[in-house]
């Protein structure tokens, strides 16, 4: 209400379009006002809307084809790259903003049961953690950097077991998962760079089951940017 407000702010110069801060450093926009109280909208400015684009189709190129651990790696001009790192949303943006990534999906690996569903998941008992699986042309960015992406997204969960966040259970549990021999070298020094308090696994890649098709690109689907580059905070919530 403009009566909490008063002490923080002065609701007298609230318009409809104001812009605000919030304590933990989004922004939003007032929509609303009445006499005793104003509404505002967090959402990003594109939530909601819909768009229509042409587009010319260049070329075709093939995909890699295996998606699990093989020593010596497989040939061709995109790697895959796979990481646990809890809520499978925020992360699956963060590598779609990062130049060199040419696709992503989430879904659920490491565990035993075949092809579960978000609910069997979320219950604990398939063994399955959220998961991202990143195609990326190692050209463009390094096997290194994707890494390091993730582990700067963990923050201080790559410190806690069975959590990122508020979100706890194994299926939430961090991990770098390797492709190949080369990718092991790799993932093992930067995560061992942090340190035997660092609960991070680092597995080979094992079979990776797609997630429900509503969970892919999920944030950029509620209008947060997925633009190469862009560095706005990721707000991760349904």
């Amino acid at each position: 209400s403009k009566a909490d407000m008063a002490g923080q702010i002065d609701v007298n110069l609230l318009k409809i379009g104001t812009e605000l801060m919030l304590s933990n450093g989004l922004k939003c926009a007032v929509t609303e006002i009445t006499d005793d109280n104003f509404t505002i909208d967090a959402n990003p400015p594109l939530a909601g809307a819909s768009y229509a684009a042409k587009v010319t189709l260049k070329a075709v190129e093939d995909a890699p084809i295996n998606l699990e651990y093989l020593p010596m790696g497989s040939e061709g001009k995109y790697k895959v790259a796979t990481f646990g790192l809890g809520c499978f949303w925020g992360g699956e943006l963060a590598f779609m903003r990062q130049r060199g990534v040419v696709g992503t999906k989430v879904g659920y690996t490491q565990g035993e049961v075949e092809n579960p569903d978000y609910k069997q998941v979320c219950s604990g008992n398939t063994g399955h953690t959220e998961a991202i699986m990143v195609t990326y042309d190692p050209t463009e960015v390094t096997y290194e950097n994707l890494v390091h992406l993730a582990m700067d997204r963990l923050g201080e969960s790559k410190y806690l077991l069975n959590q990122v966040g508020n979100d706890r259970g194994t299926q939430y549990r961090h991990g770098v998962y390797y492709h190949d021999d080369e990718q092991k070298t790799v993932a093992e020094k930067i995560v061992g760079d942090f340190g035997d308090d660092c609960v991070t696994e680092v597995k080979p890649a094992s079979k990776f089951w797609d997630a429900e098709e509503y969970h892919q690109q999920y944030l950029l689907k509620g209008g947060q940017s997925a633009r190469k580059g862009d560095e706005s905070s990721i707000r991760c919530y349904g």
